[in-house]
């Protein structure tokens, strides 16, 4: 780690303040008004915004070919992103919208679109010989035609808009909805209207995953992290990269993991603290797993400035958690890992160098289970609130659980 590079870092109690009155989600907003309106003074021009009181309006970014619509509609920004380069710029910067609509249509139709374009020239209002054509007798006489590239142009323009699609699709997948624009123009504002309406929550999002060895904590948090861009916070994980990075504190901690021996709680929360306020965990909100392990592990987190606001506990019965840990191996050639029953080694050469990892053996991982069960009652005490996923399915049945009682609790 390059020393001279600090992670900027938000002081607990400030990060406690921001979270209770919506700080990072108003500063997210002004942000994404000034990179939109680039007012040549933007001191005043936030002062104005805050005196109207009218910052927390829907954040909305409008997605689709050309000829599709996207400025009929009329709102928040469109026209860029065209690439998920763009878009995943866009969110670090802190243009992150509530709600992203993709409009589609048939090449055919967005080409019959593009030739019956018609503008208003005082309004600048978009108008269609064909689709859309004004109320207003005054204003129809004085439509012209727009300018609109020609139809080689918009050929190629719709093949890189293809080419683009999907990666922007899965940057905003989140807060995403596809809407068909090959309707009337009223149809698709309504359902357009509709789903801005629908409320997106705020609130950071601090998630706490428990639940016995092999009950697929790592592989939810990485789910998570990749579709609502929350930072995953493995306690392991982290306490070995503090320990290989050579710090004060990493020294400390590094004839611990050396012997095997459990890292004192002390030295976990430096390393939570320091992690957990940093600011990409204090924007976009983070997922952590692997601690607490036990009631006074719970209650420190508690009583820290980074309490968890949301706690789920992966269920799976000891049989299972057997099954899944002890059956698998790793070869060690090319670091690909396997399992006797799922995922079993393609042939005899690649089963027989398979290695088992220490922490998988039998007598380990019941040992593990065995202190899980132990403290299982207690956590669940300091987390009545929290939410029980059967975790004796596949992944994306789990993922999809987890996202329900995420979206809906």
């Amino acid at each position: 780690m390059d020393e001279t590079v600090k992670p900027l870092r938000v002081p607990p109690q400030i990060s406690i303040y921001a979270d209770k009155h919506n700080i990072f989600h108003l500063v997210q907003s002004m942000l994404t008004r000034l990179l939109i309106d680039q007012p040549e003074d933007p001191i005043n021009y936030l002062i104005s915004v805050l005196q109207r009181s009218s910052v927390d309006v829907p954040r909305v970014l409008l997605l689709g070919p050309p000829s599709v619509g996207k400025h009929t509609m009329g709102w928040v920004l469109e026209g860029i992103p065209q690439t998920r380069l763009q878009a995943l710029s866009l969110q670090q910067a802190g243009v992150l919208p509530e709600h992203v609509v993709l409009l589609a249509a048939p090449d055919d139709v967005l080409l019959e679109r593009s030739r019956g374009k018609l503008v208003d020239p005082l309004t600048g209002d978009v108008y269609h010989q064909t689709f859309i054509w004004p109320d207003d007798d005054m204003v129809a006489q004085r439509l012209e035609e727009g300018h609109r590239p020609s139809e080689t142009q918009l050929l190629a323009e719709l093949q890189r808009y293809c080419c683009e699609v999907t990666g922007l699709s899965s940057a905003y997948q989140h807060v995403l909805k596809i809407i068909n624009a090959d309707q009337p123009h009223a149809d698709v504002y309504q359902q357009v209207l509709a789903f801005v309406r629908t409320r997106r929550r705020s609130r950071t999002p601090r998630i706490l995953l428990l639940g016995p060895p092999g009950s697929g904590k790592s592989h939810q948090a990485k789910l998570l992290s990749a579709k609502y861009k929350m930072v995953d916070v493995c306690c392991g994980r982290l306490l070995r990269s503090v320990a290989a990075a050579g710090s004060t504190l990493g020294e400390e901690i590094q004839p611990y993991l050396d012997d095997g021996r459990p890292v004192p709680d002390s030295l976990v929360l430096q390393v939570l603290e320091e992690r957990l306020s940093q600011l990409d965990c204090s924007c976009r909100g983070w997922i952590l797993h692997g601690f607490p392990r036990d009631l006074q592990q719970a209650r420190i987190l508690q009583e820290s400035q980074h309490q968890p606001n949301r706690v789920f506990f992966l269920e799976l019965t000891d049989d299972v958690c057997l099954e899944r840990l002890t059956l698998r191996a790793t070869d060690p050639v090319s670091g690909q890992r396997f399992h006797a029953v799922s995922r079993p080694a393609p042939t005899s050469e690649v089963q027989n160098r398979l290695k088992i990892r220490p922490e998988d053996s039998t007598h380990t991982v019941t040992h593990t289970l065995s202190q899980y069960r132990t403290h299982t009652a207690a956590l669940q005490t300091v987390y009545p609130g929290a939410g029980h996923i059967d975790a004796d399915q596949d992944p994306h049945s789990v993922f999809e659980a987890l996202e329900s009682r995420l979206t809906t609790d």
